[in-house]
């Protein structure tokens, strides 16, 4: 039930979807007679879109996010990787019938360069599917195709396909997996998503260590820089915001140790 409220609340409050439905509305209002309503409707998703599109709001947004983990080197044997899914395109890939990335793809890039890095170490990946009715193959075999194309062996690949979030990423992949005190777990995410990841492996009694990966922003220097791209503000807007939601939701609902995970 979660997955699902999830999918329709974010539709409204993503804020480049808000920000048209209101200039929307405003339109319609005017054109129904409502001037003022309308006026004030156009006016304020047409200053939300400037500003969300060009100023350096979302990398506002998106640094703390990004900075809260850095990368940790483990100090011993690495047991496993694991890959949150995310990264590929299932609608796409399907109907072109080729494993598409999208730019999260980072985060099974990483994977393979982790995989390489340590030989001995499983290379885990944890995803399903997205779509309100699953329909068609899972990430998690999309996955699985991916891994063998860049030559990772069957025999260290471990698909776990069921999971349709981020704490069912953790709660299903411990279950399927049965970590042991003292093994080392390396956890591949995008770095804006990592707190809240932690934050769910470290509910779930698992304590993981971060490798963050897919970063989009360059540092502190994009807080004074206006982006040229709306389309890239916009979605940097959208990608931040709907963390933070998602640190509060999960927070609130138990899903996470913190509100604000900390290393």
């Amino acid at each position: 039930m979660f997955f699902y409220a999830a999918k329709l609340v974010w539709f409204f409050l993503q804020p480049s979807a808000a920000l048209i439905l209101a200039q929307a509305a405003g339109v319609l209002a005017i054109g129904f007679g409502a001037v003022r309503v309308g006026a004030g409707l156009v006016l304020l998703a047409a200053i939300g879109l400037l500003i969300a599109g060009f100023s350096p709001l979302g990398a506002a947004l998106m640094l703390p996010l990004e900075d809260r983990f850095t990368r940790v080197e483990p100090d011993g044997p690495v047991t496993g990787i694991l890959v949150l899914g995310g990264g590929i395109d299932q609608r796409i890939g399907e109907e072109r019938q080729a494993v598409t990335l999208t730019e999260a793809g980072d985060r099974l890039t990483e994977g393979v360069a982790l995989a390489l890095r340590y030989p001995e170490a499983r290379l885990v990946f944890t995803g399903g599917s997205d779509q309100f009715v699953p329909d068609g193959p899972s990430e998690g075999e999309a996955a699985q195709r991916f891994f063998r194309a860049m030559g990772i062996p069957d025999s260290r690949i471990t698909i776990e396909d069921q999971s349709r979030d981020t704490a069912e990423n953790a709660r299903l992949s411990k279950a399927l997996l049965d970590p042991k005190p003292g093994e080392r777990w390396l956890l591949v995410t995008s770095a804006f998503h990592m707190p809240r990841s932690m934050g769910c492996f470290r509910a779930v009694g698992w304590d993981v260590l971060p490798w963050p990966t897919d970063f989009r922003t360059s540092g502190s220097g994009d807080l004074t820089r206006f982006v040229s791209q709306p389309s890239v503000g916009l979605q940097r807007v959208d990608v931040a915001t709907k963390e933070w939601i998602g640190l509060v939701a999960y927070w609130l609902s138990g899903r996470t140790n913190a509100l604000f995970p900390k290393p």
